[in-house]
């Protein structure tokens, strides 16, 4: 039934809609659920805008009070005097200081600006050996081992662990106990190099250990001249610490603070060498804070020597590099003589 008043309804309208509707509903016993046609008998009332029961005239007056005050009641003391009332008065911020840019609490410069540097003496060609002074002042390889960090210990423990299960502990204090004498070895042969005790080098030239460290060091002396101390102990005056450094001497024409080592793995980075840069920095402000020496010294060199042979690695420090681990090298004194 109401199939059939629906189409008594369209076919009241002349048309397209006439043919379309009646055919369909004719062949077939239900209707399209896909229809959609609207009529104007089921429509719906539509609702009221609600922006038509607004007062036109007092909305219209308001928006141009507001939009008509070009200048704004509020300047920049009124705002931070409500802030203070909401939210009190403003704290200063301070950034946090990053480790790498702290500053040493007792900061002495690296340069010595007091120190009168005295005219080259006539038997300055022979290069100075100043005995290690054995006072309660530490030294420098003591501080940086007592100052070691976590992540440090962590991997120098992890390094000695596995060599110890490899060789066994007897077995590791035999390899540690070599390195040192080879090292001893090395350095010894180098300072036979630069006193110019051909004999006693090329001895020493014989041992298959050594003469690979002497081999992987080449290139590097011939870069190295007017040699100004070997082997030769220094205190810094006024932070009381001491230590023995290897070489002073000049690399291609700067006067350097110069620390061989010997390594059996690659160290083709400056950072590779660890506390070494901070080593060098040390005895660079001990030198030029000692009365013992007649001159001063701006920059670093490390040297990596490599048991097989292979090129040595010469790291230079210029003034820039040795400040900022100065620098390192002071917050690791603080943090030594705090412990204490």
């Amino acid at each position: 039934l109401v199939r059939m008043q629906f189409l008594q309804i369209l076919s009241r309208k002349p048309g397209s809609l006439e043919m379309l509707f009646q055919i369909p509903f004719c062949q077939k016993q239900f209707p399209y659920t896909c229809l959609s046609t609207s009529a104007c008998v089921y429509s719906k009332k539509k609702k009221g805008n609600s922006y038509e029961q607004v007062d036109q005239e007092k909305y219209k007056n308001l928006v141009h009070s507001v939009t008509s005050y070009k200048t704004s009641a509020q300047t920049p003391e009124t705002i931070l005097e409500e802030d203070n009332l909401l939210y009190g008065p403003p704290s200063k911020y301070r950034p946090p200081v990053k480790a790498g840019t702290k500053t040493p609490k007792n900061w002495v410069p690296l340069i010595n600006p007091s120190k009168r540097i005295l005219p080259v003496s006539s038997d300055s060609n022979v290069p100075m050996k100043i005995g290690l002074q054995r006072t309660k002042m530490p030294s420098v390889t003591r501080i940086l081992q007592e100052t070691l960090s976590p992540q440090q210990i962590f991997y120098l423990e992890r390094w000695k662990q596995k060599m110890i299960e490899e060789l066994g502990k007897e077995g590791f204090e035999e390899y540690t106990k070599n390195l040192f004498l080879q090292g001893e070895l090395f350095h010894s042969a180098l300072e036979s190099i630069f006193l110019s005790e051909e004999t006693a080098a090329k001895e020493q030239g014989k041992d298959d250990v050594v003469a690979g460290y002497l081999s992987s060091v080449e290139h590097v002396l011939e870069d190295i001249s007017e040699v100004k101390a070997l082997e030769s102990g220094v205190h810094h005056e006024t932070l009381q610490y001491l230590g023995l450094v290897d070489c002073v001497a000049k690399y291609r024409g700067r006067l350097c603070v110069i620390d061989w080592k010997t390594s059996e793995k690659p160290k083709p980075f400056l950072q590779n060498t660890y506390d070494n840069p901070l080593q060098v920095a040390a005895y660079i402000g001990a030198i030029n804070h000692d009365a013992n020496y007649d001159f001063q010294v701006r920059c670093g060199l490390v040297v990596v020597a490599y048991k097989n042979g292979s090129p040595a690695h010469p790291h230079f420090m210029d003034p820039d590099l040795c400040s900022l681990y100065w620098n390192k090298w002071l917050l690791r004194l603080e943090e030594y003589m705090d412990k204490k």
